[in-house]
Formats: structure tokens, C-alpha cells, sequence
């Protein structure tokens, strides 16, 4: 219960952050709850709903949110996630894993080299 807690914790601090909470709940799930990984996604969207609503009202209060930017990308987020599940249903929790598995270590690779480059650039 108690890691329960702080992965919540951690997650939503992360995703308020912007900065991607959902990848670790999702990993949480994932590794130590033994939850597929098609339960976990749902699992993650849930609780990121109260997560997104407090974030937005207080990124709105600072005047932090651009409308005009973020009302296409909303409903073109939409339309994505309704294929998204649509496709997730097809191809399974297995796959969906891996894919997820792939696409953060792409993104752990593409982190590293940037903060490379910005290290070489600054020096």
C-alpha cells in the first residue's frame, strides 16, 4: 500500500510537470503489480483524470496555457486515442508492451545524446 502511494505520488508530480507521469505508473504497474499491460494503460488514464483537471486549472489560473495551440491538438488527441484503443484491441497486451518497452528506450538514447550535444555546445 505504502508504494502504492509514493508511485502515485511520483507520477503525478511527474506528469503535472509535463513531463510524462503516465511512463511511471505504467512501469509501476507494470514490474510490481504484474498488471498487462492494456489494464495498466487503462488504470493510467483514470488516474491521470483528476491529475490533468487540477494541473490545467492551475496552468490556466497562471495564464500558462495557450487556447488557440491546445484546442486542435485536443481534438486531434481525441480522434488519436479513440483509434489508439481501437488498435490496442487488435494487436494485444503483448505487443503493446514491447512497443512501449521500445519507444522509452528510444527516448532514453534521444535524451542522452541531446544533453550531449547541449553539454559540447555550452563547453
Amino acid at each position: 500500500m505504502i508504494w502504492d502511494i509514493i508511485a502515485g505520488f511520483f507520477s503525478g508530480a511527474v506528469g503535472a510537470m509535463g513531463l510524462g507521469g503516465g511512463a511511471v505508473l505504467l512501469i509501476y504497474l507494470a514490474l510490481f503489480k504484474d498488471t498487462n499491460q492494456l489494464k495498466a494503460q487503462g488504470i493510467n488514464l483514470m488516474f491521470f483524470i483528476p491529475v490533468a483537471v487540477i494541473s490545467v486549472i492551475i496552468y490556466a489560473v497562471k495564464k500558462q496555457i495557450k487556447w488557440k495551440i491546445v484546442l486542435p491538438l485536443a481534438v486531434s488527441g481525441l480522434i488519436g486515442a479513440g483509434i489508439g484503443v481501437y488498435i490496442s484491441g487488435i494487436i494485444g497486451s503483448k505487443i503493446i508492451a514491447k512497443i512501449f518497452g521500445a519507444l522509452l528506450c528510444v527516448l532514453g538514447v534521444w535524451q542522452i545524446i541531446s544533453a550531449f550535444k547541449k553539454q559540447q555546445n555550452s563547453g
